[in-house]
């Protein structure tokens, strides 16, 4: 089947398209687009969905159909439902409906001909069996007609404004939702009750490939929503770590090393094992305690590339923050030197690593903090000496730039790094 591979940052653009466009959709009357996303499991699938809800203001609720019992859950439980009416007398001709004005609604009101006879108008309804009595009370009657319907389920009756539907691992349920959700993906209606407006349902799936407990699913039900793989990207994911403070080692050691990464090792359980081992100041005088914890969460091959790591004291590396505010220039440029080296003793691995760094550190700064001439100062002389090479310099800018043209607009302007730009 047809399906798309993205990223997060890429996903993050493909489902705004896709909100924006079933809004469009449902104001001509036609029904909203789903989307699967499947990935490898803790890639960030969910996560990355929560993220883009917030981002637009919507509502969001999330079902793990793989630990859900009951149908109802989903789909709200059936009740039965009786036809019932009300009487309403209506004026054929009321003078205060016609469009009079007042001395001639004073002379229709005097002239009972013109008001007409009055008539009888039945108001009807569908009314749950428990409400029954109280309408009874009211003055409404039975047309003795009755159905069995579904109420709707707890988790959207009191919403609102629009959201997301997260149908989180969808295709690891019972066939009974994964049947409950293609209707609800074709006409977000299940019998008796519809979706509000401005409702998105997502599903999120582990790959069908036999590395996964999953039901597999049909072409047919396939061609009800749009399929897209979601992959790791090491330098999305290190965008996220700068943001989400992994510690500073943790994030150059999997920058150098991004092929660890696999569905045995996976973000989820990296990130686990970078917060696990974060509280330790220094790293060599606990190897054998962050060896017994790597073991435990990320295998014996990623714990033993790490210690390796920090046997050769790449967990020394300079920081990204000194780098950008270090009051002595000389020194902290004079450390960088000495972690990449010059000639042939540069390293482009770690030269990479730090670049890296360096941009996302300074968009995750300049957030909170103002920009001032000493530090566009510095990152022009990051960005225009022989620190590093022609292509992480442009990286860098083009990072910065992307991130917040408006605090970093002054270094914007710099002839060099203008050349740099127009090349």
């Amino acid at each position: 089947m047809a399906e798309v591979n993205l990223n997060i940052e890429e996903l993050d653009s493909f489902i705004s398209h896709i909100v924006n466009n079933n809004r469009f959709l449902q104001e001509q009357g036609k029904k909203p687009v789903a989307v699967e996303v499947v990935g490898e499991s803790g890639i960030g699938k969910t996560t990355s969905i929560m993220d883009m809800a917030k981002k637009h203001d919507l509502d969001f609720v999330k079902l793990n159909l793989a630990q859900i019992e009951e149908l109802g859950d989903l789909v709200g439980f059936p009740v039965r439902q009786f036809q019932m009416y009300k009487e309403k007398q209506i004026p054929a001709n009321n003078p205060a409906d016609i469009n009079y004005n007042s001395s001639q609604r004073a002379a229709a009101a005097a002239d009972l001909t013109k008001l007409g006879t009055p008539t009888t108008k039945k108001v009807g309804s569908w009314v749950d069996e428990l409400a029954v009595d109280n309408y009874l009370k009211n003055g409404w009657k039975m047309t003795g007609k009755n159905r069995m319907s579904y109420c709707a389920p707890e988790w959207i009756a009191d919403k609102k404004k629009g959201g997301i539907l997260l149908l989180d691992d969808w295709n690891r349920a019972d066939v009974r939702f994964i049947q409950a959700c293609m209707e609800l993906v074709d006409r977000q209606t299940y019998i008796s009750w519809t979706l509000p407006k401005d409702w998105h349902i997502i599903l999120t799936a582990n790959p069908d490939n036999g590395d996964y407990m999953v039901n597999s699913v049909d072409a047919a039900q396939k061609t009800r929503y749009i399929t897209a793989n979601l992959k790791f990207d090491i330098n999305v994911w290190a965008k996220w770590a700068e943001e989400a403070g992994i510690d500073s080692r943790c994030i150059n050691f999997l920058l150098m090393h991004p092929e660890l990464v696999s569905q045995e090792t996976n973000a989820r359980s990296i990130s686990t094992f970078f917060n696990a081992i974060s509280g330790i100041e220094k790293f060599e005088e606990s190897l054998s305690l962050i060896q017994m914890i790597g073991e435990g969460s990320v295998g014996d091959e990623f714990s033993s590339m790490f210690t390796m790591f920090i046997n050769n004291k790449l967990d020394k590396l300079v920081t990204p923050m000194d780098l950008l505010t270090h009051t002595d220039e000389k020194y902290i440029l004079g450390e960088l030197r000495s972690c990449i080296g010059q000639g042939d003793t540069y390293r482009a691995d770690i030269a990479s690593a730090l670049a890296t760094r360096l941009a996302n550190y300074s968009v995750v700064y300049s957030k909170e903090n103002t920009v001032n001439q000493k530090i566009t100062d510095r990152l022009i002389a990051l960005c225009t000496k022989d620190y590093f090479t022609d292509d992480l310099k442009y990286l860098v800018v083009r990072t910065i730039f992307n991130g917040n043209k408006q605090k970093f607009n002054k270094m914007m302007m710099n002839p060099a790094i203008i050349k740099m730009t127009v090349k």
